[in-house]
């Protein structure tokens, strides 16, 4: 992985931790409306993790909070309310305007609507929002009539949009602090890494000498301290990992059914690199591709064929598939097939091969060439000459035609005959000598003469 694919691909994974993290403040957190001033100990939680103000919601959007009281809690209280609500806009019958009730005697404000009573509003209130009981209750009742009469689409979706947006804003600005930390926790990540990954790279130089493992210590070493750079920049935007683990683990199966042959391909990719049954520069045969390796990625490997075409095979087929490592050894056998005579000598033909074979520039000496006599075919003896040359391609086979052409050359010039296949066909019915008609067909395989 490259430091900029990093970069970029961490900084999304931030940015989806920040919009995450945010978000769910927003639901879990107490909004106020666009005109509601917000009380001193707003958004607060007590180590008890009880809420001391909770929302009213009228049609999923919040109105205003309302506080604990003596004897209840703020969620408990506010659940009531938006029941009370909740059932009154169901109700088929149109809804009429919130009035407010006051009850000098007890210092007390009642809010009704359709006759019935939606909440009581305290003192306790009044001291929590800093007003008195009848203008506090005044307010809550003009802010739910607001909220009843439902407003246009365009007016809906522009508040629903503001809302979002400040919302979003003000989230962010209380957890600028957190985000400038993980921007830091992401440059130290990213300078860290690309030290532990030079020096990976220098180890295993000095270690192995091979440029896959090279590869792979390198990549190993880069991306662990990427996961955890990841980890700690993501605690520190905040990010509760235990949810975050509970919804992947819901989810491990269906992701594993979809991304199994990525992963797949990536495991594959480590267990070639580590096992390294070619390296860079090989020259292999895997499947129906022959040619030179010049990249092994986590994901595919790439092959330049001998006909300048590129291939990009999927780790997964190149750990299933059988290999030809060509130049696994620095040498490899070459052999040439040759026939004779049968009239000729084969112990003079072989040492005369051999003579021819060894003065080839590229025929190794050691193992030293032979020639055998591999079969005794119709028109002729077939010799397999074998010798040792480079494995690359190009000196295997420049070395195996200079060899051919060697060979060629010394046995004509020795007056050793090599035939070839050439059939001799009789026609029957054709006069002979005396005028007669011959009716006998004949077909004789020959050894290079004209038999006719």
């Amino acid at each position: 992985m490259k430091p900029r694919h990093a970069i970029h691909w961490f900084g999304s994974l931030v940015i989806s931790g920040i919009l995450f993290t945010t978000a769910n403040a927003g639901f879990t957190q107490q909004p106020n409306t666009l005109s509601e001033p917000k009380p001193n100990t707003a958004r607060l939680r007590v180590a008890s993790e009880e809420q001391y103000f909770a929302d009213i919601i009228v049609r999923g959007r919040p109105v205003f909070q309302v506080g604990s009281l003596s004897g209840i809690g703020a969620l408990e209280r506010s659940q009531i309310i938006n029941r009370r609500i909740a059932s009154l806009i169901e109700q088929p019958e149109s809804l009429g305007e919130v009035t407010v009730k006051l009850d000098n005697t007890r210092k007390i404000a009642t809010l009704q609507l359709n006759n019935r009573v939606l909440m009581t509003v305290t003192q306790q209130d009044a001291r929590d929002f800093g007003m008195s009981v009848e203008v506090l209750a005044q307010k809550w009742a003009d802010q739910l009539n607001r909220a009843f009469n439902k407003p246009s689409l365009a007016l809906d979706v522009g508040q629903r949009l503001y809302l979002t947006v400040s919302d979003l804003v003000e989230d962010t600005i209380s957890r600028l602090p957190s985000i400038l930390g993980a921007i830091v926790v992401i440059f130290l990540t990213w300078s860290f890494a690309k030290g532990v990954g030079y020096v990976a790279l220098r180890w295993a130089h000095q270690t192995e000498g091979d440029r896959s493992t090279e590869i792979l210590m390198a990549r190993l070493g880069y991306g662990g301290v990427w996961v955890i750079g990841s980890v700690v920049a993501l605690g520190v935007l905040g990010l509760d990992f235990g949810a975050l683990l509970g919804a992947l683990g819901l989810t491990s199966v269906a992701i594993g059914f979809g991304f199994k042959d990525v992963f797949s391909n990536y495991i594959s990719g480590m267990i070639l690199l580590a096992a390294r049954p070619f390296r860079l520069g090989d020259q292999v045969v895997i499947k129906e591709y022959e040619g030179t390796i010049t990249q092994i990625q986590l994901r595919a490997t790439t092959i330049n064929t001998y006909d300048g075409r590129k291939v990009y095979i999927p780790n997964q087929d190149v750990f299933q598939a059988s290999i030809i490592n060509n130049t696994a050894f620095p040498y490899r056998r070459s052999s040439v097939s040759v026939g004779i005579a049968y009239a000729a000598d084969i112990s003079t033909a072989q040492q005369i091969i051999l003579d021819a074979v060894v003065k080839v520039k590229g025929v190794q000496e050691q193992p030293v060439p032979e020639v055998l006599v591999r079969e005794l075919a119709t028109g002729n003896v077939t010799l397999e000459v074998r010798f040792w040359v480079n494995s690359q391609r190009l000196q295997f086979m420049k070395t195996t035609s200079l060899a051919n052409q060697a060979i060629k050359e010394a046995l004509q010039q020795a007056g050793i005959e090599i035939p070839t296949e050439i059939y001799t066909v009789m026609f029957g019915n054709s006069p002979n000598s005396d005028g007669q008609i011959n009716r006998n067909s004949q077909v004789r395989a020959g050894n290079g003469k004209s038999q006719l």
